[in-house]
């Protein structure tokens, strides 16, 4: 029994830390897109395809010039907290380039009014967009772009990483590509109060009570999904692959890993206070 004390602490730490790896490896950089169409069913694929950074570079047209930095806006706790006046908390988010989500949108036949473009994480984090809003964007908001390349370090806060994804190791990623006419300072900023007039409600994003567009900025993008007649799953929970209609019948697949790394560290602490207190 005292060998089986010995063993217990080890057998658990290695699945804590194949568990761990399991998670780190869905939350790493990215370098190309499933781009699918959906039949109002929300099952049956119409059409897909595949695309990598270097295709999407070659062959669609790029947003932004890798030298602009592009903005968006964290939650504002004090004052107006959709802050109209765009004073605070903002989230560079490089220099970077991309490609526009409708340029992706119609490689598998395009959009029509009253659809809607889901943007997924490898993760399976998701938000989704109306159609306006990819094909005809206010100038405020800009057009929505999946960035493969940023060409400068943000001045603060989160670090992107520079050049071609992997190295920008937060890509693939979602910019707004907004103008500069809302910021007094020139700054090209998505702003909280940008957001509240140009995204229906279904599509804003909030920090508990604050909304906040820096939430919209998914990492890790692998999947750019066209919902005909809109997407009727649960909004903000996470989407499972298309590739594992297991995984899409699951609430919650991406908080499994974190739940059993959560159970396993609980386990590998009592089993080596156990074996300690018999030594």
């Amino acid at each position: 029994m005292k060998i089986m004390r010995t063993r217990l602490p080890w057998v658990l730490l290695a699945l804590l830390c194949v568990s761990m790896l399991a998670v780190a490896a869905a939350a790493a950089p990215t370098t190309e897109l499933h781009v699918v169409k959906i039949a109002p069913d929300g099952q049956t694929i119409l059409e897909e395809t595949t695309v990598d950074y270097r295709w999407m570079e070659a062959n669609l047209p790029v947003l932004g010039d890798g030298v602009t930095h592009y903005y968006h806006q964290g939650p504002v706790f004090e004052g107006d907290k959709w802050d109209p006046e765009e004073t605070t908390n903002f989230k560079d988010r490089g220099a970077v380039k991309g490609t526009d989500v409708r340029d992706l949108a119609e490689l598998v036949g395009g959009v029509e009014p009253g659809d809607e473009i889901m943007v997924r994480a490898a993760d399976g984090y998701h938000v989704e967009f109306a159609y306006q809003n990819v094909y005809t964007p206010d100038p405020r908001q800009g057009p929505i772009g999946i960035c493969w390349y940023n060409g400068a370090e943000t001045g603060a806060g989160e670090r992107q990483g520079c050049g071609y994804v992997p190295d920008y190791y937060t890509g693939m990623r979602l910019v707004f590509f907004a103008d500069n006419s809302t910021n007094a300072d020139g700054l090209h900023i998505y702003g909280n109060w940008d957001m509240h007039e140009t995204l229906p409600e279904s599509a804003q994003h909030f920090y508990d009570l604050y909304p906040s567009t820096g939430g919209l900025t998914v990492k890790w993008i692998d999947e750019v999904r066209v919902y005909t007649g809109g997407f009727h799953g649960e909004r903000g929970a996470l989407a499972g692959s298309l590739d594992d209609p297991a995984a899409e019948a699951t609430t919650d697949p991406a908080k499994a890993p974190l739940s059993l790394v959560a159970t396993l560290a609980a386990a590998l602490g009592a089993a080596t206070l156990r074996a300690r207190r018999g030594a």
